[in-house]
């Protein structure tokens, strides 16, 4: 079992592997990254740069020092994408969705995905080779698995599968050796194996995320984009059961950066800061990477006020009146001196946020012993803090030593045993679109049709899987269907879903048409008594439908795109 694992972050991205045998205990390997840069991080920034005829350039680190050391003109022109992932949060994707370079130029987001993606793949193969002796390692040596917010939609997963697919990580015909792995689902195999020493040690002792039949606990994945939690209960053999469909917000790590920058503009007003923005690109990407170091600690901080920043500045009027009317900051001699409790307040939002998020679970009949913070984000003692406070005293706060590895180890772990999560709650209710006979009483009168065989409804809302139903680890469902005339030769089958509970109808609010597809049915000597088997495979991360039209053995298949058309 030849493993990589990719973490496609918000923020930063990075890959683990693990090439030992399918029985060994196995401690995934994470690479290290900026050693050039005389750093030593487990992943790297996401970020990736093209030239103007956007044609590949750096990733990583790479690109960000690429960036920063190019002259501003230049920095105009190539195109720097970072945070690009949140792009795919809560919108409905297409292959052709454009998002924006910090320049303001634009490029189709499936392209920028799947470079990343492409870089990532690259680098994981030749770093491998080159620490097993130079073998040689082709991409469909390895079963693959990229982590995913678990609340994202379907089409963001299918858009990302298409990008890993375009940078040659598998084959469509080997769309099995890519595995989608949730993060906060990944980061829980990890964690839930770790000693007690393998926890950070601030209010607890000796605490380890027991494995006993019936201990439920909360994953908090605290990313750069997302606040994605996930909540489980551990059943026998270990196996874990999803208890609450994912949730969580877009209130990440990122979201503290941005109140930053709303503090600096606070500070020397809009219009020079977007200046500054404009003008200085590079020299705002050094200032920010300075910031993110900052953000881990909880203490009175200092940055250093960057050259251009202070040169505007000091055009308008001496450095020391821009701090005068603003509280928590103070002017030093180039320094940027911040107040502790001006640095917590642009944690307030994302902390509300987060706060919220995990007492709507907690006010659910469930029994939490556990809440673990997982993710770079938890990496802030900020963060920790408020949470420990906060729901301590309802359930012991856990953090691992390495919160930014955890999704990426789980992720291998998941990639060797994916049937390690055993079910899972359905974001939507799925369904058919059926004709039924007619029945007055419960039918609405516009939509009855005739036919040969009597009155029937048309457009009715069948349902494969209600939402919040729990659905297991590749489960599949059959159903049995009947031609509405004798002399039926064919039948379209229409897919849809909805976060409604029981609709009665195709076209009600809030139902979403997903896609269709035809089965022949050419055999119709048995006219009425005949049967389409509908066999419903709920993956985990797709569905594939299957139908069959018993008589003549006539079979058709599709996978339901979630992709907006």
């Amino acid at each position: 079992m030849f493993i990589i694992a990719i973490d496609f972050g918000t923020a930063y991205s990075g890959y683990a592997f693990s090439i030992k045998g399918r029985e060994a205990n196995i401690d995934p390997i994470v690479p290290q990254w900026g050693r050039e840069h005389d750093l030593s991080t487990p992943k790297t920034p996401t970020c990736i740069l093209f030239d103007e005829n956007e044609e590949f350039l750096k990733f990583g680190y790479n690109a960000k020092m690429e960036y920063t050391k190019k002259g501003n003109e230049m920095a105009k022109k190539t195109l720097l994408f970072e945070n690009f992932k949140m792009e795919l949060y809560g919108k409905a994707l297409n292959e052709d969705l454009m998002i924006t370079a910090i320049n303001g130029k634009k490029m189709r987001a499936l392209k920028v995905i799947t470079e990343s993606l492409r870089y990532l793949k690259d680098h994981a193969l030749n770093y491998i080779a080159e620490n097993t002796g130079g073998r040689t390692f082709t991409a469909s040596d390895f079963t693959w698995v990229l982590t995913l917010p678990a609340i994202w939609d379907a089409s963001a997963k299918q858009f990302m599968r298409k990008a890993a697919t375009e940078a040659g990580i598998v084959r469509e015909s080997q769309s099995d050796k890519l595995v989608i792995a949730l993060e906060p689902e990944a980061a829980s195999i990890w964690c839930k194996q770790l000693p007690s020493d393998g926890f950070v040690d601030e209010n607890t002792t000796n605490a380890t995320l027991q494995q006993q039949p019936g201990t439920q606990y909360i994953v908090v994945d605290c990313g750069g984009g997302t606040i994605d939690i996930t909540v489980h209960e551990v059943l026998d053999g270990g196996v874990l059961k999803e208890l609450h469909k994912a949730s969580g917000n877009g209130l990440g790590g990122e979201n503290v950066n941005k109140m930053f920058k709303c503090f600096l503009k606070e500070i020397f007003s809009d219009d020079l800061w977007n200046e500054y923005e404009t003008t200085y690109p590079s020299e705002l990407q050094k200032l920010m990477y300075n910031f993110s170091v900052l953000k881990c600690v909880d203490d009175d901080v200092e940055i250093s006020c960057p050259f251009n920043l202070a040169a505007l500045a000091q055009k308008r009027q001496p450095m020391e009146n821009y701090f005068k009317a603003v509280q928590g900051v103070l002017w030093d001699e180039g320094l940027i001196k911040i107040s502790k409790e001006r640095l917590r307040s642009f944690f307030d939002e994302s902390l509300t946020g987060i706060t919220k998020s995990i007492n709507e679970i907690l006010k659910k009949d469930f029994t939490i012993e556990y809440l673990v913070l997982v993710g770079g984000y938890a990496s802030s003692k900020i963060l920790r803090t408020h949470i420990t406070k906060r729901f301590g005293a309802q359930c012991k706060v856990l953090c691992p030593l390495m919160a930014q590895q955890a999704i990426l180890k789980g992720a291998v772990m998941f990639g060797r045993t994916p049937a390690v999560v055993a079910s899972r709650k359905s974001a939507f209710t799925y369904g058919i679109a059926v004709s039924e006979k007619f029945d007055a009483s419960k039918h609405k009168a516009d939509k009855l049709y005739s036919n040969e065989e009597g009155d029937w409804c048309r457009g009715c809302f069948s349902t494969l899987v209600t939402i919040d139903e729990d659905v297991g680890w590749d489960e599949t469902r059959d159903h049995i269907f009947t031609p509405v005339t004798r002399n039926q030769t064919s039948v379209n089958f229409g897919f849809y879903r909805t976060e409604r509970k029981n609709p009665q109808y195709v076209d009600e609010w809030g139902i979403e048409e997903l896609n269709s597809f035809d089965i022949e049915m050419p055999n119709t000597t048995r006219g009425m008594d005949r049967e389409i088997q509908l066999q419903v495979k709920f993956g985990f991360t797709e569905i594939t439908a299957t139908a069959t039209d018993v008589d003549s053995k006539s079979t058709n298949s599709v996978k339901i795109d979630f992709l907006s058309k």
